[in-house]
């Protein structure tokens, strides 16, 4: 495992094909940082060479941005440690290139008080590796009932709030919710699926789960939630987030309300864009996911969207199993896929079928996300945070799954073609993962 170094002087990249999507930056050029800083940064650094006693990283021309910040994963860490750690998760995030990632408050305990958030937040610094942030539970105990101390979780740090995979069905709950988040400015973001309609559903409902004999859940659970979530922002004029969207008519409706003024985004996760409801194939537990795969047309639909702006964001929506909860019969198989490691050669196949640019990509795994919550990455510039990513989109290659360092290897994407891959993980300076240009990890410099 490549480890964060405890000790960082200057460093020049050089060599580097510039990405900045918060300065439409896309040249070759070179950055040099001191210590946890940015130093400098621009096309055409270094053209007289490399400052002297600085320590040169050739990087051959790949791509250099901002550190992926994943706005979506599920830790394991308090309460199931033996699917996942902050420290493997952590060492997975670094090896796709995420340099900040948000953790889920469905740990054991749940984060719906500040005790539990300030130990997420002690057990990340130990780790050294990547930066690690957290969610607030909108409901003690994410039971959907009574809110949280939403007001004290805020001032302790948690960046917006959540009560992750369930969805906040009560309509007065989630008004309350939106009116006092309001006035802190906080964000709330909502699983966008009705419950009732989602009961006992394993899959998509349509022509596989029909012919698989595996109950559905129809598209319309994610549609009525988000329209209900929709008018309920117009009643309060608070933040709303739809997280991991998947459907045609949730891109539509979300569409709409950005066009009527509402202060609301959304992200969607890859698989959603990456695969449809037939890799469930011949009952495919790894496939299993909340919101479930759709339709090819939704999957269209949602490449359609972060095409066009509509999506915002895409989040990993990392959610590890251990094998004894995915080797059982589809219906009681539990949802999730592992997503940090794949997150950025997925991405990148929006990029090599020519439907947006690398900076298009960017913005949608770095800057937007670091946007919607308040963040201040997602950008190259003079005295930011030296967190970035080197990557080179065009290597080919092939997911091999049993090489992540996530613990739990619950991936529906094993041996899957892809183009791209991650070279180096920088946070605060600090090497925290690298690997050869053939794929075999380096220890940091």
């Amino acid at each position: 495992m490549a480890r964060a170094n405890t000790a960082v002087g200057r460093i020049a990249y050089v060599n580097a094909r510039l990405l900045d999507p918060a300065t439409g930056l896309d040249a070759a050029g070179g950055i040099l940082t001191d210590g946890e800083l940015i130093a400098d940064v621009g096309a055409g650094l270094f053209n007289s060479g490399a400052p002297v006693g600085a320590t040169v990283v050739d990087c051959d021309g790949a791509c250099l941005a901002p550190g992926l910040v994943d706005m979506r994963v599920h830790l394991r860490e308090p309460g199931a440690e033996h699917k996942e750690t902050i420290i493997t998760a952590s060492s997975a995030a670094a090896a796709g290139g995420v340099t900040s990632m948000v953790c889920l408050p469905n740990t054991d305990p749940p984060i719906d008080n500040v005790a539990v958030l300030e130990f997420v937040a002690r057990r990340a610094r130990e780790a050294k590796l990547v930066k690690i942030f957290s969610y607030g539970a909108i409901t003690q105990g994410l039971k959907g009932e009574e809110l949280a101390e939403i007001g004290l979780l805020h001032e302790a740090g948690a960046l917006a709030f959540t009560d992750g995979r369930r969805a906040v069905a009560n309509a007065s709950v989630m008004r309350r919710a939106l009116s006092y988040a309001r006035t802190f400015g906080a964000l709330i973001v909502n699983h966008p699926e009705e419950p009732m309609l989602a009961a006992d559903g394993v899959m998509n409902e349509g022509e596989a789960s029909t012919r698989l004999g595996l109950p559905g859940i129809a598209s319309m659970a994610e549609i009525i939630m988000i329209e209900r979530d929709l008018r309920l922002v117009e009643l309060t004029n608070g933040r709303y987030h739809a997280a991991h969207i998947s459907t045609a008519a949730a891109v539509h409706a979300i569409r709409q309300a950005k066009q009527r003024g509402l202060n609301v985004t959304c992200d969607t996760a890859p698989h959603y864009f990456a695969l449809n409801e037939f890799a469930v194939g011949d009952y495919r537990t790894f496939a299993k996911v909340s919101p479930p795969l759709r339709s090819e047309d939704d999957r269209q639909a949602i490449v359609d969207g972060l095409a066009d702006g509509t999506i915002d964001a895409i989040a990993s929506d990392h959610a590890p199993q251990d094998q004894d909860s995915k080797r059982l019969p589809f219906a009681q198989a539990a949802f999730g896929i592992i997503g940090l490691e794949t997150l950025l050669p997925l991405a990148l196949e929006i990029y090599h079928n020519g439907r947006w640019t690398l900076l298009d990509m960017i913005r949608t795994l770095s800057l937007r996300p670091s946007q919607i919550l308040g963040l201040p990455s997602g950008k190259l510039e003079k005295g930011a945070a030296a967190d970035f990513v080197l990557f080179d989109p065009n290597k080919p290659r092939q997911i091999d799954v049993s090489k992540f360092r996530s613990k739990s290897k619950n991936s529906p994407y094993d041996a899957r073609p892809v183009q791209g891959m991650v070279l180096r993980t920088v946070v605060d300076g600090r090497t925290v993962y690298a690997a050869s240009r053939n794929g075999t990890q380096n220890s940091g410099d």
